[in-house]
Parts: structure tokens; C-alpha cells; sequence
């Protein structure tokens, strides 16, 4: 899961764990938060980012525990989906710490900026792409805002958002930007978390994410922010498929697809522009 929201062009140090002068609370996602829709707050971005400022250290270790790897397969699936890659120009929306930013360089896209509402995740995102080097050492990664992106319309080939199009303020408006941002013939690829449709599955994955997941990764994070309490109820409150797959008609894609993974639990969906 990734972040997004509105946020200043030049934010102070300060303003990774605060908006407007305050903080939300020292548990962002506490019950009272969690009641009803956590999508229909209105202020759901400050406390989205006020959340992953604190898991961002252990980010990508919850990642790999608790979905078992699987994390790196369906971000690597995303990108085969995002035909052709070699030679792209790339803007992966909140990009977190820059996974799916990376598998993209490594699919050779001539050009990858990486783009995340919150600096936390992009300071490991930056040293993670120090780390290993070679192309992957060129994305460039960015503090931004998935509702205002500042790039002139038909800039990039390729728009990418994994885990994050459910934590933005306003996902149709955040799809309208990124077709605006896209060249003719331009792909956006959106891989999110889905409710599974067998019932047997969809029980046990609600056991898993619902106790399991939350009183594991809080001890792996030491979080107190409610993180992996927000993020099954935000699954649960979410746009479906189908849903995701007709804003995208809405924004003006011609043609959508969608590719289940994993017994349903997350979906890639692929919407491309007209030539």
C-alpha cells in the first residue's frame, strides 16, 4: 500500500507528520477512524500520510511477510501487463518506496520518475535505488500529488499506481490526471487489493487480513498508527473491479482490461488511450 493526497509544493521537515500545523492523532487509524467508510472522511490523505510516515521503515518487510512474496510477482506481473516497457517514459504514482518504480527500470523503460505524497517513503525509495545501481539508480523520485500532477499533458507512456489508487482523496479525479498525463496509444496499469470471489477463499483471506495481518505487522512496524487495521477495512469499503474498470471509461480510456491474481485477492487493471 501506497499514499497520496494534496499536499504543498515545498514541504517543511515537519510537514511528514503534519498538516495544516497538527497531527491527526497519535493513532491515525484507531477505531473511531476505522467506523463506517474510511474512504468518505474528509480528512482521509492527512491521516493516509500521517500512517505511512510511521510504517515506512518496515514498509517493505510487511510487504514480503505478509503477502509471502507474492508482493514482488504481482508488481512484476503489472509491468509485463504495461506492454511495450523497453524505451517507455514511466511516472509510478505513489510509488512508496519504489518497487514497482525499480521493476520497470529493470524492463528497460528509457525514463522512470517515481511519485509519493510522503517524504518518508520516498527517502527509502532513494536510497533503496542507490543501493542497487545501474538504471535502477536513475529514477528519479519525486514528492507530489496524484489530484495536481506537474507535467504538461501527453507526457509519459506508461502511468503506474500499485496499492495507492485506494488511498488517495479522490480516485476518479486521480484517473482523470493521470489520461491527462498520458501520450496517445498511453497505458495505465492500477494493481489493487480486491475482495476474493470464492466465499471459502474470501473467508479465510478475511481471517488472515482482518487478525492475523494487523497483530503481526503492528509488532514487525511497532506501529501505533492503526496502519494494518486501516488496510482491510479499506479493501472492504473500496471500489470493485468492475467499478475501478469504469471510471477508467469514464476518464476516456478506449479499451480495459483486467487480470485477476492470486484466487482474486488483487487485481491489475489496464486501461489504454486511443493512438
Amino acid at each position: 500500500m501506497t499514499s497520496q493526497g494534496k499536499t504543498p509544493s515545498n514541504p517543511s521537515p515537519d510537514s511528514t507528520t503534519r498538516l495544516e500545523g497538527h497531527r491527526v492523532s497519535d493513532s491515525p487509524w484507531d477505531k473511531s477512524a476505522l467506523h463506517g467508510n474510511p474512504h468518505q472522511r474528509p480528512d482521509k490523505a492527512q491521516r493516509v500520510r500521517e500512517m505511512f510516515t510511521a510504517i515506512a521503515h518496515a514498509y517493505d518487510l510487511n510487504n514480503r511477510v505478509h503477502s509471502f512474496g507474492l508482493d514482488q510477482f504481482w508488481r512484476r506481473r503489472a509491468v509485463g501487463l504495461a506492454h511495450p516497457v523497453d524505451g517507455a517514459l514511466v511516472l509510478d504514482v505513489a510509488c512508496g518506496t519504489g518497487d514497482l518504480a525499480i521493476s520497470f527500470a529493470k524492463a528497460k523503460a528509457e525514463s522512470v520518475v517515481g511519485l509519493d505524497y510522503t517524504p518518508a517513503m520516498l527517502d527509502h525509495a532513494r536510497a533503496k535505488a542507490a543501493r542497487s545501481g545501474g538504471r535502477v539508480a536513475q529514477i528519479r523520485f519525486v514528492h507530489g500529488d496524484a489530484h495536481e500532477l506537474q507535467y504538461d499533458d501527453g507526457t509519459f507512456d506508461i502511468v503506474s499506481i500499485a496499492f495507492g489508487i485506494r488511498n488517495v482523496a479522490d480516485p476518479s479525479k486521480a484517473i482523470r490526471e493521470f489520461k491527462r498525463v498520458l501520450r496517445p496509444g498511453g497505458r495505465l496499469v492500477i494493481l489493487e487489493f480486491s475482495q476474493p470471489p470464492s466465499r471459502i477463499v474470501r473467508f479465510v483471506h478475511g481471517l488472515y487480513t482482518n487478525h492475523v495481518m494487523p497483530w503481526t505487522a503492528t509488532i514487525l512496524a511497532r506501529d501505533v498508527s492503526g496502519a494494518y487495521r486501516y488496510l482491510p477495512r479499506s479493501v472492504e469499503t473500496f471500489l470493485d473491479p468492475n467499478q475501478i474498470a469504469e471510471q477508467l471509461f469514464s476518464a476516456g480510456f478506449s479499451k480495459v482490461s483486467q487480470h485477476s491474481l492470486t484466487m482474486g485477492t488483487c487485481v491489475i487493471t489496464v486501461g489504454r488511450l486511443a493512438n
